[in-house]
C-alpha cells in the first residue's frame, strides 16, 4: 500500500490542522498508509460563509495537483468545497468530510442533529444534504456562533459544544450528533461520553472510508 492519506485543511489556520492530526491517532496502524494531514496556506483562514468556501477551492486543488504521491485524499471541511472538482483533478479516490460524516451517522441513529460552528453556515450545509438526497434524516442544525479559531483553540468551545449537543438530543431528540466542523475534532470523545450518544467526527469518518478503499485495492 504505497502513497499517504492526505487530509487537506482548506483553510489555512494551522491549529485546526494540529486537531485534526491528534483526531487521525486512531488510525495510524501498524503496516497501514500513512496519513498526512496539511494546511492549505493560500487559503481563508477560516470558512465560514460561502464566499469563504469557494475561496478555498483554487489553493486546495493546487495542493492536489502538487502531491501526485496521495493515495487518497479527504477534504478536511465542513461542505466538502470544490469535491467535484476535487474528484476530477484527482486519481484517487477523494472524500468530503461532510459527505463521509453524515452518512456514518446515518448507520448510527436515524435522527441525526448537527453542531454548526455559526447560523451563517446552516443554509450551505442544508443545500449539500438536500443535494445528497438526505436531509429529511436531519432532525436539526445548531450553530455554537464561534469563528473557527475560536473553535481550534478557545477556552470555551467545549462548555458551548456540551450545551447545544444536549439541546438537539433533549429538545430536537437527535438520538446521534454530528460535528459540523473540522476545528471541533478534539472534542469528540468527551462529547459523547458527556451526553450519552454517538458523536461522529466526520474527517475521521471519512479517514475510515479511506483505509477501507485503500486495503480493498490493496487485495485485488
Amino acid at each position: 500500500m504505497s502513497g499517504p492519506i492526505l487530509v487537506i485543511n482548506p483553510n489555512a489556520n494551522p491549529a485546526v490542522t494540529a486537531g485534526l492530526d491528534a483526531a487521525m491517532a486512531p488510525f495510524r496502524l501498524s503496516g497501514g498508509p500513512e496519513i498526512a494531514c496539511v494546511t492549505v496556506p493560500d487559503g481563508p483562514f477560516g470558512i465560514e460563509s460561502q464566499a469563504d468556501s469557494d475561496a478555498a477551492v483554487a489553493p486546495m486543488l493546487a495542493m492536489i495537483r502538487a502531491r501526485p504521491d496521495a493515495a487518497a485524499i479527504i477534504i478536511a471541511c465542513y461542505s466538502d468545497p470544490g469535491i467535484d472538482a476535487a474528484r476530477e483533478v484527482a486519481k484517487v479516490p477523494v472524500f468530503g468530510m461532510q459527505e463521509s460524516g453524515f452518512l456514518t451517522a446515518m448507520s448510527r441513529g436515524d435522527r441525526i442533529g448537527v453542531v454548526a460552528i455559526s447560523e451563517g453556515s446552516i443554509l450551505r450545509h442544508r443545500k449539500y444534504l438536500r443535494r445528497m438526497g438526505v436531509l429529511e434524516r436531519m432532525v436539526a442544525e445548531r450553530p455554537l456562533n464561534m469563528s473557527v479559531a475560536e473553535t481550534a483553540s478557545g477556552d470555551g468551545t467545549f462548555a458551548r459544544l456540551r450545551v447545544v449537543s444536549e439541546t438537539l438530543v433533549h429538545q430536537d431528540h437527535a438520538d446521534v450528533i454530528v460535528l459540523g466542523c473540522a476545528g471541533l475534532s478534539a472534542h469528540r470523545a468527551s462529547l459523547e461520553k458527556a451526553i450519552g450518544r454517538p458523536v461522529v467526527d466526520p474527517t475521521q469518518a471519512a479517514v475510515a472510508m479511506a483505509l477501507g478503499a485503500l486495503l480493498v485495492q490493496s487485495k485485488r
